[in-house]
């Protein structure tokens, strides 16, 4: 019989934090004296590198508290080898400007508000409706592709790494060259043609967040390939890292880029996030550097209360989601921060905020003792789960407490595999 989902992840979570008990007392691989083949520490963004060599290592020891994790990730890996690749160029029709290699998505909330004629197709105007999903954003533009891309070039590469089956590195690469590389299927670096409203605008600089909230698992899943995966070779590093340092500079440079940096809420966040990740993947140490520093007075100083609650989330239609959401970029940007010497969780404003405070004010409702006291269109718990694990590991003694209690997501709980925390409840399904 299994054990209860309380016990196997307070298991979980003991044998993690002994790993970082120990981690000063493992030896570096260049020290070590073995004869087993082992990727080399990855020089990941967000997920720390050093820890998933550890990882591997006891993976590869055959560690039975790692054997839950690494057969839900080989489930999910193993589910994409028979999808994909997927490619902008197959929508049934162009964006706006008309180049099929532009990236095309529908603002999620906009419908329309007549019924579509033949001299109205649309049926425009278009009417917002916050929370409340249109069906038709999902067919006829990449929106839904783009994440297929994202997440199975992430579980395939983690799926590689720890296990070392190539099947799983060449069906990542094979994913990432046809979105990224390949010029008659590759994307051109920039979303200038995001989330845009029929008959209204063409994109628009919120769009930037279709890219922002996955698109630095991608530059982990890069760096775990360039660890020696089998079929990645030196032309494609050569030609993921131009295609990042192009869309970093329209990141910055781009009126929407621009836009999107003076976002204050959770759009505002994940730009921050994005930026931070792509200057640290393409070796801008200093902009990374400068960009987690700022986020402590232009981020979570004005975003969270001294409370602890989110003022510009709660007033949303699925406040919980936001909530969440928004605490995903805040807890990654800790995690690039670890990497330039800058530790977002010990920063505390001058009302008290702090991402710590942030992350308590969840608990009661991510552990089920209290219900979630504000509107909320689709309630999921384990939409916390990961923030909570991320405090834990941060030393939020609150957190720790909570995390026998939480409700594992879909699919399992990778915590264990990789330590960053993720959008669980993505709004595209």
């Amino acid at each position: 019989m299994s054990a209860p989902p309380a016990v196997t992840r307070l298991g979980v979570l003991l044998v993690a934090f002994a790993a970082f008990a120990v981690g000063a007392a493992v030896p570096t691989a260049s020290a070590r004296v073995t004869t087993e083949v082992t990727p080399e520490v990855p020089h990941t963004t967000v997920l720390d590198g050093a820890q998933l060599h550890r990882t591997k290592l006891r993976v590869d020891r055959g560690d039975p508290q790692l054997r839950p994790a690494v057969e839900a990730l080989t489930a999910r890996a193993d589910r994409w080898l028979n999808q994909g690749p997927w490619t902008v160029v197959d929508k049934p029709r162009p964006a706006p400007g008309g180049d099929v290699h532009d990236y095309l998505s529908q603002a999620p909330y906009w419908w329309p508000s007549k019924p579509p004629t033949a001299d109205n197709t649309w049926g425009c105007p278009y009417v917002q409706r916050d929370g409340e999903r249109n069906p038709e954003v999902d067919t006829g533009t990449d929106r839904q592709d783009v994440e297929k891309t994202f997440d199975a070039a992430y579980d395939l590469s983690l799926a590689w790494y720890f296990t070392g089956r190539k099947r799983y590195a060449e069906k990542a690469g094979q994913v990432l060259r046809t979105w990224f590389l390949d010029p008659a299927t590759r994307m051109n670096p920039n979303l200038n043609h995001a989330q845009f409203i029929p008959c209204k605008y063409d994109g628009r600089a919120i769009g930037i967040i279709d890219f922002s909230q996955s698109f630095t698992s991608v530059l982990d899943a890069l760096a775990l390939l360039d660890t020696g995966a089998p079929g990645w070779t030196g032309k494609d590093r050569a030609g993921l890292a131009t295609w990042n340092s192009d869309f970093l500079g329209w990141l910055r440079n781009s009126d929407f880029g621009k836009e999107e940096a003076a976002a204050t809420n959770n759009h505002g966040t994940f730009y921050d996030m994005q930026l931070a990740a792509l200057a640290h993947a393409t070796g801008d140490r200093n902009l990374a550097r400068r960009t987690v520093l700022n986020v402590r007075s232009t981020r979570i100083a004005p975003q969270i209360a001294s409370d602890g609650s989110q003022p510009q989330e709660l007033a949303r239609t699925r406040s919980w989601h936001y909530s969440t959401f928004d605490l995903v970029a805040h807890t990654r940007l800790a995690a690039i921060g670890r990497h330039v010497g800058v530790n977002l969780w010990a920063y505390r404003g001058p009302d008290g905020q702090s991402l710590f405070k942030a992350v308590d004010y969840l608990l009661p409702a991510a552990t089920g003792s209290a219900a979630w006291p504000h509107q909320e269109l689709g309630f999921l718990r384990y939409a916390a789960d990961d923030v909570v694990y991320a405090a834990a590991d941060a030393g939020d003694v609150r957190a720790r407490r909570a995390v026998p209690l939480l409700e594992d997501p879909p699919g399992g709980d990778l915590w264990a595999l990789r330590p960053a925390a993720e959008q669980l409840d993505s709004i595209a399904g």
